[in-house]
């Protein structure tokens, strides 16, 4: 496997590009994960596509590959015609906002406007709603859902956390549901909160040793917040769950397909063996690996020109040469290990050395990504793979 693509991994990642709804980026921490989903995103904008790229990582990486200095919770339109005025799409960037989100599902599902201003000051629930495990990812999905129905949008590209999160999104309603459904405090306590009032006339012996523990470990003013969340949230399950089986009925759909990226690191290459097994598990659409920071093959012919030069240089050259190549054969190996322990194509992406910081650089990126057009040998060290810390 060498660092150019096998025509079928790029064939595939392009029909991608064109025919999804949804591509979810994930991947190792450090492998150009956010660069590629931005990369991406450019390129379907730039062949017709109204696209969104939206990252859940709280990390402000998505807006430094965009070249800005920070993303809201509010989709940005970013300017395409300057890169290429004959841009045929639309390119559009946002971060999640966990709290904006969680707010307006409950502004959604509370019918009283009493009752809704109650959650929303609700001290617990400003606690839940961005601290919870769960929660953020919970979010995500629910963003997602929206975003799939906005009529500006006709790709979502979704840039999620390193892979042994990745699918957190996917099983963070089932555990942040199950907290809100089945948490021992409520059951617990419940049957002493009335209407957001604690009662201390506790009608057991049982019941009032759980409410004095309680009330040592916890006070009853949090209990009290506690009472009045649940008891608010009690007419919101049912739409919450709702949604949440949507979301994941609409990621196992035709619609969507998962992007995974990876390096020839073997730490890398392992959570993407991991991240493909899982998804299989998950029945969830893949759609092809991309591997940055490959190292290519040298030039043949490298140690011949060398020798035309003074003898000690020469030495220096062909051994630089020679080092060249050892990286190349591992990274060939170890992306043949890749496709021979998952069964799918990879399409590498060769290494590159500065960080990409703009559409420019990014134009560059999907260019060597997806061959659209060739990148010159005097760039091609400047693209994809070398956003490291993304």
């Amino acid at each position: 496997m060498s660092g150019r693509a096998r025509p079928d991994a790029r064939r595939d990642l392009s029909r991608a590009l064109a025919d999804k709804r949804i591509l979810v980026v994930g991947g190792a921490g450090g492998v150009g994960k956010t660069t590629t989903a931005a990369a991406l995103g450019l390129q379907a904008a730039l062949t017709g596509r109204r696209v969104l790229v939206c990252t859940i990582d709280p990390a402000r990486r998505l807006a430094t590959s965009l070249g800005l200095e920070q993303l809201t919770g509010k989709p940005r339109r970013l300017d395409l015609h300057r890169l290429a005025p004959d841009a045929a799409g639309e390119m559009w960037a946002m971060m999640l906002d966990t709290q904006r989100t969680f707010d307006a599902l409950v502004e959604r599902y509370t019918a009283d406007e009493a009752a809704r201003d109650r959650i929303l000051g609700n001290r617990f629930y400003r606690h839940v709603s961005t601290a919870l495990a769960g929660s953020h990812e919970y979010m995500a999905m629910e963003k997602l859902l929206d975003l799939h129905g906005d009529p500006r949008f006709d790709l979502v590209i979704l840039d999620t956390p390193p892979t042994r999160h990745a699918l957190d999104f996917l099983e963070a309603p089932d555990r942040l549901m199950g907290f809100l459904d089945t948490s021992v405090l409520r059951w617990v306590l419940k049957p002493y909160f009335v209407a957001g009032r604690l009662t201390l006339k506790v009608a057991t012996r049982t019941g009032a040793l759980a409410l004095g523990l309680a009330d040592r470990f916890l006070g009853l003013q949090f209990l009290q917040d506690l009472s009045e969340f649940f008891l608010a949230f009690e007419g919101m399950y049912d739409g919450f769950k709702e949604r949440a089986a949507r979301v994941h009925a609409l990621l196992r759909s035709e619609a969507c397909g998962f992007v995974v990226v990876a390096s020839p690191s073997r730490l890398a290459l392992e959570q993407a063996v991991y991240f493909h097994r899982r998804l299989e598990e998950s029945g969830l659409p893949f759609v092809g690996f991309v591997a940055n920071r490959v190292h290519p093959e040298p030039e043949a012919g490298g140690e011949r020109r060398a020798a035309r030069i003074d003898e000690e240089l020469a030495e220096a050259l062909g051994g630089v040469y020679r080092d060249q190549q050892r990286l190349a054969r591992h990274d060939q190996r170890a992306l043949a290990r890749l496709q021979a322990d998952t069964g799918e194509p990879v399409l590498g992406v060769p290494e590159m050395e500065a960080d990409v910081h703009d559409l420019r650089g990014l134009l560059e990126v999907a260019e060597a990504m997806l061959g659209q057009a060739p990148v010159p040998a005097r760039r091609r060290r400047r693209t994809a793979g070398a956003a490291r810390s993304r």
